[in-house]
């Protein structure tokens, strides 16, 4: 067996950066930006009022001082305005300064009567002014990484209507067992619904992969043969069970045949040991346990990653956090153990039954507590290291 970090290692290593495309701006969301972009124009173009008020000079500015409007600036209606001394110009929020203008006074800070302003004794001292290229300027160039809301608006800003974005990775997910029907069927008396590979697509598509379900691969060399050959164009392969020791656990001998050069079986964690990763032709084999939440665990331990890394990222280990236990738990074994647990006001909370099979578990959980191997008894208030899991709400 190696370590959690070495099979992930190994894993990255395997997998190829993905080429990049270039999309329409509102395609990008949610992509990985893979060029540096630069700006198109500089933003703010011009210096800019950020208040509403008045346009004036230093030099005018005087408790009870009175100046005469001569003109209004708005946004969006740039025209040649000049400041003389004495006078003001009433303007808008993101309209142009005129020439001459050192600052704006905000509007509560005068009193007007008719073309005339009077200005107060305790005048605010911001000058309410964005000047030009504060934001960024034309050239300025934004590195590559995750396209997201925040960034989608900053390329919008920046005049940047096509982006360069790597192509999303095709994951080829398999099934394997005569056990297994598909959600909506009706189980024999020795079936259960498939539901592992529904949990793994949807966490290769956040991930920012396109996920593709085969056909569940039965029991037979046959079945599965036939079903990696479905494969073989995916970017990356993803058996789900199979990857065991028992006599129908077939992915690492017919894998074999057909042509998968085995890298690493076997990881010392839990859950998730009967995990496995190989070259098969011009894809990327991964082999994860069928049992429902060691798949998800290894998912998230290991795929995450890897898609991060395809796609341009670092393919790193998730951060890890720390927090402190809400109640004392266990001894753990010679393992690496991640423990689905809650995050409350009281700390963290580890669920008390950590059965792989339990899916409902899994899904009131919000991070996984990490043991090392070994790790001794922890009192209440001790901290642990977690992984966040992803939620939607």
């Amino acid at each position: 067996m190696i370590s959690v970090d070495a099979a992930l290692a190994r894993i990255v290593a395997l997998l190829p950066r993905m080429p990049v495309e270039t999309v329409p701006l509102r395609a990008a969301s949610g992509r990985w930006m893979a060029e540096p972009v630069a700006a198109r124009l500089t933003q703010p173009p011009f210096d800019a009022s950020s208040m509403d008020g008045y346009a004036v000079r230093d030099a005018d500015i005087a408790p009870g001082a009175v100046l005469t409007v001569t003109a209004e600036a708005q946004a969006g209606r740039r025209a040649d305005m000049v400041l003389h001394p004495g006078e003001s110009i009433r303007i808008f929020t993101g309209a142009p300064m005129p020439e001459g203008a050192d600052r704006v006074v905000i509007q509560e800070d005068v009193t007007r009567d008719g073309d005339r302003i009077t200005l107060h004794d305790d005048l605010d001292t911001n000058r309410y002014v964005r000047p030009a290229g504060a934001d960024f300027r034309e050239g300025d160039s934004l590195a590559p990484g995750p396209v997201t809301p925040q960034r989608l608006a900053l390329l919008a800003a920046m005049n940047v209507a096509q982006v360069p974005v790597a192509r999303r990775p095709t994951v080829a997910l398999i099934s394997t067992g005569d056990e297994l029907v598909v959600p909506g069927d009706t189980p024999g008396p020795d079936q259960i619904v498939s539901s592992n590979i529904y949990g793994v697509a949807a966490l290769m598509e956040a991930a920012g992969a396109t996920p593709r379900i085969l056909p569940i691969a039965r029991d037979t060399a046959q079945s599965l043969r036939a079903t990696l050959d479905l494969a073989r164009d995916a970017d990356l392969i993803v058996t789900l069970g199979g990857a065991s020791v028992g006599d129908h656990d077939l992915v690492a001998k017919v894998g074999g045949e057909a042509g998968l050069d085995l890298d690493f079986y076997k990881v010392a964690m839990r859950p998730g040991k009967p995990l496995m990763a190989g070259r098969f032709g011009e894809s990327v084999l991964v082999g994860l346990p069928g049992n429902p939440v060691s798949a998800m665990v290894c998912a998230h331990i290991f795929l995450r990653p890897a898609i991060a890394h395809m796609l341009g990222g670092t393919g790193t280990p998730l951060p890890r956090h720390r927090a402190a236990l809400a109640a004392a738990i266990g001894p753990n074994g010679g393992r690496e153990h991640y423990m689905r647990a809650t995050r409350t006001p009281h700390g963290i909370e580890v669920a008390t039954r950590q059965d792989s099979a339990l899916l409902t578990v899994l899904d009131r959980a919000d991070c996984l507590v990490v043991r090392p191997p070994h790790d001794p008894a922890r009192e209440a208030g001790e901290e642990v290291d977690y992984i966040e899991l992803d939620r939607t709400h």
